[in-house]
């Protein structure tokens, strides 16, 4: 079991597709999340060997959250942006061992920011 406060989550994803991650993430209690562009190098072999379309244009988005609520978001993004979707993301996390300029999370924040992207994600449909 981690002793750590907060975990890093990194996701990987085609070009275009961080607003799904960030949806699916704050879904999870996340609040929010950086978003850097990037290259993938992988060869075109590995596009055969997995049945998957590679496309060199990627996102990374990196999410820094309670390690309380790692999992969770983990899943929701697993669920919602990963290799099965259009997105075909990769998550891992990291433990981060020190952090400022953070407002401590509490119970109640963490199901006021689900509440929110709950709400946020029902309207986006109307």
């Amino acid at each position: 079991m981690s002793t750590t406060k907060h975990e890093v989550i990194f996701c990987i994803v085609n070009e275009g597709f961080s607003e799904n991650v960030m949806a699916a993430a704050k879904e999870a209690g996340a609040r929010g999340g950086t978003i850097l562009n990037a290259r993938g190098t992988a060869n075109k072999e590995a596009g055969s060997i997995f049945h998957i379309a590679i496309q060199p244009e990627k996102e990374i988005v990196m999410i820094l959250v309670d390690a309380k609520i790692k999992d969770d978001v983990l899943h929701s993004l697993y669920q919602k942006a990963g290799l099965d979707t259009m997105g075909q993301g990769i998550a891992f996390s990291l433990p981060v061992d020190n952090v400022v300029g953070l407002t401590p999370w509490t119970p109640e924040a963490i199901a006021a920011a689900k509440a929110a992207a709950a709400e946020k994600a029902s309207s986006d449909k109307k």
